[in-house]
């Protein structure tokens, strides 16, 4: 067990039950690990859903006023949150007026250990994006900007339905390379990396037997 100052965690990689399948380098400094968490995957979801019961999911306003289509809450000392006035980090929760659920231990020391897979030593996210896909919905390619420190990376780990991923490049009119992520895999991308164009394509109709028919998508920056 190892103890990080919120309660006490499993070795990852002490554990007999650690087992990613392997993992696929998708740019200089952009990983794949597939079943990086697939072993830990009903805690997770345990976990994410005790925190949506605290800050449920919402359909956030975009600045230009379209509603979007990713259910979207937060856990950690930050929350990303979208309206009119912009893309913002703020301390809490806009629909409560409450702080941010504190992200949990497990869900901080995976995103931490994928991070230090990748060549990302240190990573201490501060901030988790929950985005809940139901079939049919998409995410359009976008860039994540929003942080402070562009230097840390992003740990993105999928839970649920398969997804195809859209991995661009600096610019959005860059082709655009799909990589399926799967049920437990995580994706890590940083440095030379950070600032590529990504999206995902349309969630397609299946059932899984944790999630059902939707797929859960945890993202962990560093944000201020």
């Amino acid at each position: 067990m190892s103890f990080d100052g919120r309660g006490a965690t499993p070795d990852l990689f002490a554990d007999p039950h650690f087992s990613p399948v392997g993992s696929e380098r998708l740019g200089e400094q952009a990983w794949l690990l597939r079943g990086w968490a697939r072993e830990f995957a009903a805690e997770l979801y345990a976990s994410v859903q005790a925190l949506l019961a605290q800050a449920p999911l919402r359909q956030m306003l975009t600045p230009g006023g379209q509603r979007m289509a990713v259910a979207t809450s937060s856990c950690g000392a930050l929350g990303w949150t979208s309206s009119a006035a912009g893309y913002r980090y703020l301390p809490r929760d806009p629909d409560s007026g409450r702080p941010w659920p504190a992200m949990p231990a497990l869900l901080a020391e995976l995103a931490a250990r994928a991070a230090q897979e990748a060549g990302f030593a240190g990573f201490a996210p501060d901030t988790c994006l929950i985005n809940r896909y139901l079939p049919g919905v998409r995410l359009s390619l976008h860039q994540d900007r929003d942080e402070q420190d562009l230097t840390q990376p992003i740990v993105s780990l999928s839970l649920g339905l398969p997804a195809v991923f859209l991995l661009g490049g600096a610019t959005r009119a860059e082709r655009q390379r799909p990589v399926l992520l799967e049920h437990g895999d995580a994706l890590v991308w940083g440095g030379v990396d950070r600032l590529r164009f990504h999206g995902v394509r349309p969630l397609k109709a299946g059932w899984h037997p944790l999630l059902g028919e939707q797929r859960i998508n945890l993202t962990f920056r560093k944000a201020r």
